[in-house]
């Protein structure tokens, strides 16, 4: 089984290379194609306002000057254009990509992009507390196993599937739950403005607000129980009740 890596945190990432780390339990033939820089929050931007490059980062590792999206799509069509991968691991992400965050996340967006292309892909992320205290060694231990009872089932082609690991030691996951995606009420994105030596405004974006309790059979609430939350996701956007609602109404104009 041939294996295509990426994600958004970049080649340099302590993620990737735990992503790495999980792949190598799987397979013998993995390969690496991830952004030059850290992308997170990319969604599934394109860059077309300008020519990317691909670097050789080591053996079967190469960094792209582009985003997520970039990275699988050149990761399919040029580093293994003869050598199509039969699985896509994105990640694994510095802190959970659940509920709304599947919008924003390029960690999610290089499995689509790679889903798109044909290939099964599955996104790995892990809660975290602080960014620097990630602990890798959960989604180490458990991600493997996760991943081969899907591929043992397996999906919908037009499904990407997406594994989030809770913030707790390996010992301390309660289990696997497959879940809905969820929402964070009371939990905003904010900016905040600064000044720098030249006196010109500059401005970081943060969340804050405390998260309602989260409602239960969804990744939310999975999290906060220490369960791997497996989420299957679609591109369809679409909802259907107001969809049917809104047909109604304009069917009588």
């Amino acid at each position: 089984m041939r294996i295509l890596l990426s994600n958004d945190d970049g080649i340099n990432a302590e993620g990737l290379q735990t992503l790495e780390a999980i792949a190598a339990k799987l397979s013998d033939d993995v390969w690496t194609v991830a952004p030059e820089q850290d992308s997170s929050g990319m969604a599934r931007s394109i860059t077309i306002t300008r020519p990317l490059r691909i670097r050789q980062a080591g053996e079967r590792r190469y960094a792209v000057d582009g985003t997520p999206t970039d990275a699988v799509h050149l990761g399919i069509h040029q580093v293994l254009k003869d050598m199509r991968p039969d699985l896509i691991l994105s990640g694994v992400n510095n802190g959970q990509n659940i509920a709304e965050d599947v919008t924003m996340s390029g960690t999610i967006a290089a499995a689509f992009q790679g889903m798109t292309l044909g290939v099964p892909s599955i996104a790995l992320s892990l809660a975290r507390t602080s960014r620097f205290e990630a602990r890798w060694e959960t989604a180490e231990a458990h991600a493997p196993g996760v991943i081969r009872t899907l591929l043992e089932e397996g999906w919908p082609s037009d499904v990407v599937v997406n594994l989030n690991f809770p913030d707790c030691g390996p010992e301390e996951v309660a289990g696997v739950e497959v879940t809905r995606q969820g929402r964070r009420e009371n939990l905003e994105l904010y900016a905040e403005e600064r000044t720098d030596l030249r006196q010109q405004a500059y401005y970081w974006f943060g969340f804050h607000g405390h998260p309602s309790e989260a409602e239960a059979g969804t990744d939310v609430h999975a999290l906060e129980h220490n369960r791997v939350s497996v989420t299957p996701l679609h591109l369809s956007l679409t909802h259907e009740a107001a969809q049917r609602a809104l047909q109604k109404r304009f069917s009588q104009s």
